[in-house]
């Protein structure tokens, strides 16, 4: 009889365990739960596998199954971890030791319903996923009978342009028809024919009007081809399409990415260079869609778009571009597919004859250049928009973080550089520069006054060797 109660007694207790199981896995909105994984979670985890973090597929259940602890336990542990170890808890010091003691980001900002849609999600992740899909397919459609109306809008409108235009062409062609009989009709009289002047008594009635004429066409055909022929290369306002359309304005403006984050060997070489995916992978490993509040109005009103969301979903595909060109599966976070390079646009290009170092400008004259701009001494500094910019490479290419898609914002022509050359001061606060120009600067005191500055033609920046050699 005992032996009896205590199987019922485990039975009850296993089936309360079992129907706990059921109730933390059937709370939250999975649905809800993937959008929030995707956002904060991936950095660490995936579901399937480990990565920094454990792997998070059942993990109520293991946390139940390893420790005894339900949702609770989780709770406390994604809002402050460290908080947590540091009440001495034993369980949660033993994930901290086993994954390198490696602390997780708190989320005191997720609610409590928050973490119930992850932990639900984690429970069902086929199910969250495509519940979420649905749910963007479901928004799509409701918003496709307002898009179909405008489409229709449209469509009447242009068949009445073409109406009208038709109509139009029917009168023209009536007008026409009726001159050509009335001319056929009619004969000239004698003495219009007699006031008829043939075009050569007429050229030597006007010879030196005709002569004036020809040397004045000479004139401007030949200033028109010599400007054509300076034009050469310069290439200002040239704004290529690239693979994948990539926003400087999101990156280096809204975000504030520094320009040589990306850009790593302009301070190292001739060229600034194409960023290598790697880089791009530094957050887009984690980033997989645009979530950003920011988006181009003028892809809107320009009716490329229908809609800020559309807008952003194409964003989103972007980056879905550079995944598939580096064969990267987000959903696994693994390269799994074939890699082929992403075939950029170069809008930068010095001629051969030309050596420009980016070095020399990005590090030794950084200082240099950055006065410059705050001093608004810059060659047509207005027209970049340059402004109190604090990036150096803003100085030759402009707001460089105010553009969406990059294009050619200076000329770029000789006269340019040895302009900004003939007022830009050289940082004599360097202390290399100091010594090494101390007896020129003091010459120049002597020549000038005390309140003479060094500017980068003194030192050479007017010489023809120093660009062409």
């Amino acid at each position: 009889m005992k032996a009896r109660i205590l199987t019922r007694l485990r039975l009850w207790s296993a089936a309360a365990i079992m129907l706990g199981f059921s109730t933390a896995n059937a709370q939250g909105d999975a649905a809800n739960g993937y959008d929030l994984f995707q956002t904060n979670c991936t950095a660490c985890h995936q579901i399937d596998g480990e990565m920094i973090g454990p792997e998070m597929r059942n993990v109520v259940q293991r946390v139940q199954e390893q420790a005894g602890l339900g949702t609770d336990w989780l709770h406390a542990w994604i809002k402050d971890n460290k908080a947590l170890r540091e009440s001495g808890d034993k369980y949660a010091n033993e994930i901290f030791a086993k994954y390198n003691n490696q602390e997780m980001l708190a989320f005191p900002g997720l609610s409590e319903a928050d973490i119930d849609d992850i932990l639900a999600y984690t429970s069902d992740p086929e199910g969250g996923q495509a519940a979420f899909e649905e749910a963007k397919k479901a928004a799509a459609a409701a918003n496709a009978p307002a898009k179909g109306g405008e489409d229709s809008a449209s469509t009447g409108v242009v068949a009445v342009g073409f109406v009208v235009l038709a109509a139009l062409l029917f009168w023209i062609l009536l007008r026409i028809n009726a001159l050509v009989k009335q001319t056929r009709d009619t004969t000239l009289e004698e003495d219009t024919l007699n006031k008829a002047v043939s075009f050569n008594e007429v050229l030597q009635k006007y010879k030196a009007v005709g002569l004036v004429g020809v040397v004045i066409l000479t004139f401007v055909v030949m200033y028109s081809v010599f400007w054509g022929l300076m034009g050469i290369g310069v290439d200002k306002g040239y704004e290529p399409e690239q693979p994948i359309y990539f926003s400087h304005k999101v990156h280096a403006g809204i975000q504030g990415i520094d320009c040589q984050y990306c850009h790593t060997s302009a301070k190292y070489g001739k060229v600034s260079g194409i960023p290598s995916t790697n880089t791009c992978m530094n957050c887009h490993r984690t980033i997989k869609e645009y979530r950003g509040d920011y988006y181009e109005e003028e892809l809107v009103t320009s009716g490329k778009f229908a809609s800020a969301d559309d807008v952003k979903a194409f964003y989103t595909g972007e980056i879905q571009k550079m995944y598939k060109a580096i064969g990267w599966n987000p959903e696994t976070n693994k390269y799994e597919g074939n890699q082929k390079p992403i075939e950029w646009v170069r809008i930068h290009n010095m001629p051969d004859f030309v050596y420009f170092s980016h070095a020399q400008h990005v590090v030794a004259g950084e200082q240099a250049i950055l006065k410059a701009i705050k001093e608004g001494t810059i060659p047509n500094a207005k027209e970049l928009n340059i402004g109190s910019a604090d990036q150096v490479c803003f100085a030759c290419h402009g707001r460089i973080d105010e553009m969406n898609e990059v294009k050619m914002a200076n000329d770029f022509t000789m006269g340019w550089c040895i302009e900004c050359h003939r007022t830009t001061e050289v940082d004599m606060d360097n202390g290399y520069n100091k010594e090494y120009y101390a007896e020129l600067h003091e010459k120049l005191k002597k020549q000038y006054g005390d309140a003479t500055k060094i500017t980068v033609d003194a030192i050479g920046g007017l010489e023809c060797g120093k660009c062409h050699y």
